[in-house]
């Protein structure tokens, strides 16, 4: 092992069922090319590594440890990783932190396995809704997400890494509640209001004697490098893209809780708003509460504004709004809980996936934000409203692959902004909502300076 300007090169034995791989996998994980996987895996892989720095620039991460690489070793016992370059507040005492090295293994197992099970052809139409969900199920049972017999005890957190002190606090009160009442935590991975309800509940289970709590972070390629994994996180799942990591949310959790944040927050929401709103799922219970601290009111009355003028009041029934009030928060997702149970156990659907609820190829196929689809996006209110909140929720996402992922960073840097059209009154909502977010410093990390990665044309 050696250290020299902050940065380590070592060789790591590995945990967990990582311990062989074939000669394929060898080259696939090796190969520079397109095709092969050595970018994405020591992306991924510099990302875990550098959990303890808070950004959200992919780009910026990468330039600041342009020597780091990582490398397959095989030998007659198994493999090891070589590390060169890591960052070295990944180590102590000259050792890998356990939690570090657990999620550099979950790195190679997931990026291996998706690679396997995923087709290349990712838009093709033939490739049925039924297949899709099947192959999120695939992944999560490969990551050993399924706790078989245990009852619905997972709850959701969505809200944004960019958020302000107070909120962040708020965040972790939630979260204690939660905690104490027993309850899981899976988040986006992240920081933000992705790393303080797992801090919070993390407590909470601590007085409750909890002693195997989950705190489980659910990401993407895309997202991981711009928002490195919490150091809470005990499990760490990389869905192939962005609609898998969403169904992911849906099929694993048993409630969602959001806080304020940004257009990926937003993005949240509307897919889970467009699922809700499909006709066959008007039975199926699922507690979604949207809550932070004081201060908080005109935030949520934004949301719920654009939400009322864009999809009706059919999807603001969906959800209720909590200001100022952790324990209600928690006592109104127990009680959540308690309806999800008796009702997978009335329908004799497992506890640890929602096979019921039904999810649209719209909601599934990969959305690739380029300037063309973006611009072709139709938003319009004659859309039935779960179509149109697929839609819009296309725009929250091409918004934050603007803002912060690699290849949308570079896309805006080379053609400009995305343009935006459709009919005006509702391109004039969507307007009001993003500016709001661009005021009150939700599109970056405070302190960084936002330049729009989009811009609202007449249709």
């Amino acid at each position: 092992m050696s250290q020299t300007n902050n940065v380590v090169s070592t060789t790591v034995n590995p945990v967990g069922t990582m311990r062989v791989l074939s000669s394929r996998e060898v080259h696939s994980l090796q190969d520079n090319s397109k095709a092969g996987l050595h970018r994405l895996f020591r992306q991924c892989a510099l990302a875990v590594l550098s959990d303890e720095m808070e950004g959200d620039s992919a780009e910026e991460l990468l330039q600041s440890y342009t020597d780091f690489d990582i490398r397959i070793i095989q030998e007659h016992r198994g493999l090891k990783l070589e590390l060169i370059n890591a960052p070295a507040s990944a180590f102590v005492d000259n050792k890998l932190i356990r939690g570090v090295r657990e999620n550099l293994f979950s790195v190679l197992r997931d990026i291996l396995y998706v690679s396997s099970l995923v087709p290349h052809k990712e838009n093709d139409e033939a490739v049925s809704s039924s297949d899709i969900t099947h192959q999120v199920f695939e992944v999560l049972r490969h990551a050993n997400a399924f706790i078989t017999k245990q009852t619905p005890d997972i709850v959701v957190c969505w809200g944004g890494h960019s958020i302000g002190r107070d909120e962040y606090k708020y965040t972790k009160l939630v979260g204690y509640q939660l905690g104490l009442r027993r309850m899981n935590i899976c988040t986006g991975c992240g920081p933000g209001a992705m790393k303080g309800p797992m801090k919070g509940a993390y407590i909470g289970h601590a007085k409750q004697r909890i002693s195997r709590g989950r705190f489980i972070g659910l990401t993407e390629p895309g997202i991981i490098a711009a928002e490195s994994p919490n150091p809470i996180v005990n499990e760490l799942i990389i869905m192939p893209d962005i609609e898998k990591r969403l169904e992911a949310f849906v099929r694993l959790g048993h409630g969602i809780i959001v806080f304020p944040g940004g257009p990926g927050t937003c993005e949240e929401i509307l897919y889970l708003l467009g699922i809700l709103l499909h006709p066959d799922n008007q039975d199926i219970p699922l507690t979604l509460i949207l809550t932070g601290p004081a201060g908080s009111e005109a935030y949520f009355e934004q949301i719920d504004e654009f939400i009322g003028n864009t999809l009706g009041v059919a999807a603001q029934n969906k959800y209720e709004i909590i200001v100022n009030d952790p324990a209600k928060v928690a006592t109104l997702m127990a009680k959540g809980l308690e309806k999800v149970t008796r009702f997978r156990r009335s329908q004799n659907d497992a506890y640890y996936f929602n096979w019921l609820l039904k999810v649209d190829q719209e909601f599934q196929h990969p959305f690739d934000p380029t300037h063309e689809n973006m611009a072709a996006l139709d938003l319009h209110s004659n859309l039935p409203p779960h179509q149109l909140a697929a839609n819009l929720r296309r725009v929250m996402s091409g918004i934050v692959a603007g803002n912060i992922k690699e290849d949308g960073v570079n896309l805006i840097r080379q053609k400009g902004p995305y343009r935006l059209s459709g009919e005006p009154e509702l391109m004039k909502q969507m307007d009001k909502l993003l500016q709001s977010f661009v005021d009150q410093h939700r599109m970056k990390l405070p302190g960084s300076h936002y330049e729009p990665c989009y811009e609202i044309v007449e249709g």
